[in-house]
């Protein structure tokens, strides 16, 4: 029996989770999966209270041959032909059992999930652990097209299963379905399951307006002191020796092959201090937190210095100063993930 889960927050989860699994976009289960409520935890091993068998459509053909092959034999007087439809069919009954063993004991256990971006294929980190190697697998979330397979060895094993997150904060990929027809495919096992680690889900990568500030040059964390000069814009004024930190951009290229002589261009338009970048308020909530994680992700891999103001109802606006680097980059998507929408409401979960 699956245990409560206590707090408001789990139960928010619990409802749009079921809200997701009636989604119109979804395809609609079989019959078996319609029935059957999966269990959400954070481990799984499978038994014989948690899987299911049923004959494949090779095996129906299989058995349907055996009938045939037991009517002509009778009909025929042959021997040979009803000692094959014996055969057959004892084969038949002995394949669910070979077909339960191959998952009867296998334990698996959710792993730490890897932040990334919605509407991105992602993988969900599951660790399997089996006493005995474990034949043609396949484990593939509702909805998604691409499964994971193979087989697992004995031992510990970790594999990722993919899918695709369609919104952003700590998201569930929802229900796993983890079955095998080996060794002689005549039966399918399987067993379904919902992880309950979240996977944090950045905002989507959307290019757009945001709002921008400059921010003032003591809150640039890791600066020189002084304004740097504006890189990229093509008025300068005057050429001078060129350094190494100033990097090839800089260079006078024209002069340098004229001359051979190294000279750094000098721009005239001074670089103002670092941005702090906030969502467009002329945009919609959830889109706009999109158009600012994808302006993070290219001043990140421009290497330029930036931070982020979000407005909170009934309170202080929420700042993060000004810096660069990844972990900048990675502070400032976690706060667009789990950012409460304008009505003050939590993050999605």
């Amino acid at each position: 029996m699956q245990s409560a889960e206590p707090g408001p927050g789990r139960r928010a989860a619990r409802t749009n989770a079921s809200a997701a699994a009636g989604a119109p976009g979804l395809p609609r289960d079989p019959f078996p999966d319609r029935v059957i409520r999966p269990r959400r935890s954070a481990e799984l091993q499978l038994g014989l209270r948690n899987l299911y068998i049923l004959p494949t459509g090779f095996g129906w053909l299989w058995l349907l041959c055996c009938g045939v092959l037991y009517l002509l034999a009778i009909n025929g007087g042959s021997n040979g032909a009803l000692l094959l439809a014996y055969g057959g069919v004892g084969l038949f009954l002995l394949a669910p059992y070979l077909t339960q063993f191959n998952l009867q004991g296998l334990e698996l256990r959710c792993g730490t999930p890897e932040p990334g971006f919605a509407g991105e294929r992602l993988p969900y980190p599951l660790l399997a652990s089996s006493h005995q190697e474990r034949l043609q697998l396949r484990a593939r979330f509702r909805g998604e097209a691409s499964p994971w397979s193979g087989s697992l060895q004995a031992g510990r094993q970790a594999l990722a299963v993919p899918w695709q997150p369609t919104g952003r904060g700590l998201q569930r990929p929802g229900r796993l379905r983890l079955e095998a027809t080996a060794p002689l495919g005549l039966f399918v096992c399987w067993t379904l399951w919902e992880p309950e680690t979240p996977q944090l889900i950045y905002p989507a990568r959307r290019p757009g307006p945001v709002a921008t500030l400059a921010a003032a040059e003591g809150d640039l964390e890791g600066s020189g002191g002084g304004l740097e000069e504006l890189q990229g814009s093509e008025e300068w004024r005057e050429l001078g020796p060129h350094r190494p930190e100033e990097g090839p951009t800089r260079l006078a290229w024209k002069q340098l092959a004229r001359s051979g002589t190294r000279l750094s261009k000098r721009f005239s338009d001074p670089k103002p201090g670092a941005l702090l970048l906030a969502p467009d308020p002329a945009v919609p909530w959830e889109q706009a937190l999109e158009h600012l994680s994808d302006r993070l992700c290219r001043l990140a891999a421009a290497g330029e210095a930036f931070g982020v103001v979000l407005e909170r109802r009934g309170g202080e606006p929420l700042v993060i100063p000004p810096a660069s680097g990844a972990a900048q980059l990675q502070h400032c998507l976690e706060v667009l993930a789990l950012a409460p929408g304008p009505d003050g409401s939590g993050s999605p979960r």
